[in-house]
């Protein structure tokens, strides 16, 4: 339950980092839990929506990280 609740927005923030693009880093985070699920790996409903409530939080700070990189950039030129 604790890398459920820790690892998804560690990947969301991760791949927001290399991508640049929040959006993507969310698609690719929710695409490794699908295959998790798929393969079997987690079964019950609340860690679903511990991974969900993960992925939001993740979102949102990939979000702010990306917004604060771009006003970053804008006040050196």
């Amino acid at each position: 339950m604790v890398v459920a609740a820790v690892f998804p927005c560690f990947l969301v923030i991760f791949f927001s980092r290399v991508t640049f693009n929040q959006v993507i880093g969310l698609i690719l985070t929710v695409a490794l839990i699908v295959a998790s699920v798929y393969k079997g790996y987690t079964r019950t409903w609340p860690v679903y929506i511990v991974d969900a409530a993960s992925l939001t939080i993740g979102f949102y700070f990939a979000n702010t990280m990306i917004r604060k990189a771009k006003m970053k950039k804008g006040m050196k030129k």
